[in-house]
């Protein structure tokens, strides 16, 4: 069996788990891991190539990329000029759709595969949204996330001047409306109030009922796991009152990863073009003989 090589960019939450599930995956090479500091290489990573540029590795088919949202465009758009295919977990949802046409015409003119937002939200929630509403065309879903940590919204928060630590925890009020309950350590000199004001201001927050807290120690408060809450009331055909709920409660960057994972897989069997999940045939997804699995899960 030929072996698909992939490379894991970027070092963080995501990226560990994402060394994990390709570990784990038969149909996978590992080529190496991109990371700022090429020099820093903690114990697990001692089999693998370590460097800062992803032109330093080997043939790589599919570069996994486990930056932070706002660096996606860059690293896609500098890897996808290499010849690389790219998978990322973009998660500003409001922003997915001017992305798209962007990643799209670059893999246009690359010969390769983009494949964006490909965690669990967006991602396989997208899925199963899509899947609800052709059970039932009209009616209504609500997404209802949590509670639980917001990685999207943690790093964001990490990003603003005088926050020394951070995290973002999403608490469901109901009918798709959230509130962010944020809590910092903030840095030496910095005003508390202009730095939560500069938090709630940032394009995460700004649609959202958000509570900024000073803490001692972000660590003492820190857990991985989240979940959601799908349901959609509609009708199918003529019948009314329709009502379909999808639950999780998952550890949160061990599921984005486990998803990108399997969209690094999707990517070598697409046209070369940009594609989200929902676009993706969900076979695509899973490794094994596609007979088998029709069998299997047919």
């Amino acid at each position: 069996m030929k072996k698909i090589k992939a490379a894991i960019v970027g070092y963080g939450n995501i990226g560990r788990y994402v060394l994990e599930a390709l570990q784990t995956a038969p149909d996978f090479e590992i080529t190496g891991i991109v990371r700022r500091d090429a020099s820093n290489i903690p114990s697990e990573l001692k089999p693998y190539k370590v460097v800062s540029n992803i032109s330093e590795l080997p043939q790589t088919d599919v570069a996994i990329l486990c930056t932070p949202t706002r660096k996606v465009e860059e690293y896609a758009s500098e890897i996808l000029a290499k010849g690389i295919h790219t998978v990322d977990s973009f998660d500003i949802h409001t922003q997915i759709p001017e992305l798209h046409q962007r990643l799209h015409a670059l893999a246009l003119q690359h010969n390769r595969v983009a494949i964006m937002s490909a965690g669990w939200d967006p991602g396989s929630d997208s899925v199963v949204r899509a899947l609800l509403e052709a059970c039932a065309p009209k009616g209504i879903t609500y997404t209802n996330f949590g509670p639980g940590m917001s990685m999207g919204h943690t790093v964001a928060v990490k990003a603003i001047e005088g926050v020394k630590a951070a995290l973002s925890m999403t608490i469901p009020t109901g009918t798709g409306i959230h509130r962010r309950m944020v809590y910092i350590e903030l840095q030496d000199g910095y005003d508390f109030k202009k730095v939560a004001q500069d938090i709630k201001n940032d394009p995460y927050f700004v649609n959202d009922e958000t509570h900024v807290m000073q803490v001692e120690s972000v660590d003492n408060l820190l857990d991985m796991g989240h979940g959601v809450n799908l349901t959609r009331k509609g009708v199918s055909g003529k019948t009314q009152n329709q009502l379909f709920e999808f639950n999780m409660k998952i550890n949160n960057p061990a599921l984005t990863a486990q998803i990108m994972v399997s969209s690094a897989r999707a990517a070598m069997l697409q046209n070369h073009v940009c594609y989200t999940l929902i676009e993706i045939p969900v076979i695509d997804l899973l490794y094994g003989d596609r007979q088998e699995l029709i069998k299997h899960l047919v």
